[in-house]
C-alpha cells in the first residue's frame, strides 16, 4: 500500500498527538494489520498488538478478548459498514482513532482492485464525534490536519485550506 508514498506528515501528526495522550507504558491493540505505522508506535516504546485481517463487521473476537489498556484505529472506521459494533465490543478504558474528513470536492475513495481498500464511510467531525457519544466514549482532545500534493489543480490547491484528517483521544464513559 505505501510502496510509492509513505505518509510523513500524516504519521507525524498521528505519533505526536499519541505521545501526548498515551504513556508508552500502556499497552496498545492497534485495529487493523501489523502496517508501517505500528513499527513507528514501536519505534517510540509502545507495546504494540495488532489485529490479524479479520472481517471486523462481523468478528471482534480479538477486540473482545484484548487485554490492553488502549485501543488505536488509524484510518480503520471508514472501511467498516458499522464502526458501531467495533467500538461498543473495546474493553478498553482508552482510545485514539483517526479518520479521514469527507470532502465535499471529492467522491469517497474506493481502489478497484482491492475489495477492503474502500471507505464505506468518510465522516465530517460531527458525525464521527456523534458516533463516539453514542457508543460511550468522551473526547477529551481533537485536532484536524490538511494533506496538500504536489499536483495543480482546484483540488490540490483545495487540499491545502481544507481538513483532510481528524483524529481524537477519548475515554470510555464509566456508568
Amino acid at each position: 500500500m505505501y510502496q510509492n508514498s509513505y505518509p510523513d506528515k500524516r504519521y507525524k501528526h498521528t505519533i505526536n498527538f499519541l505521545k501526548k495522550h498515551i504513556s508508552n507504558t500502556e499497552t496498545i491493540l492497534d485495529l487493523g494489520v501489523e502496517n508501517p505505522f505500528t513499527k513507528v508506535m514501536q519505534e517510540h516504546g509502545y507495546k504494540v498488538n495488532n489485529t490479524l485481517g479479520e472481517d471486523l463487521d462481523i468478528d471482534t473476537s480479538a477486540i473482545k478478548n484484548s487485554d490492553a489498556q488502549v485501543v488505536t484505529a488509524f484510518e480503520i472506521f471508514e472501511h467498516l459498514l458499522s464502526p458501531f459494533t467495533v467500538l461498543k465490543s473495546i474493553k478498553a478504558d482508552k482510545l485514539v482513532a483517526s479518520v479521514p474528513l469527507k470532502l465535499w470536492f471529492s467522491s469517497a475513495y474506493r481502489s478497484k482492485t482491492d475489495m477492503l481498500d474502500r471507505h464505506y464511510h468518510e465522516f465530517e467531525d460531527w458525525q464521527f464525534d456523534w458516533l463516539l457519544e453514542k457508543t460511550g466514549w468522551k473526547i477529551i482532545a481533537s485536532e484536524k490536519w490538511t494533506n496538500p500534493t504536489k499536483k495543480l489543480g482546484i483540488r490540490p490547491i483545495l487540499r491545502f485550506f481544507t481538513p483532510r484528517y481528524y483524529i481524537v483521544y477519548a475515554e470510555k464513559i464509566k456508568h
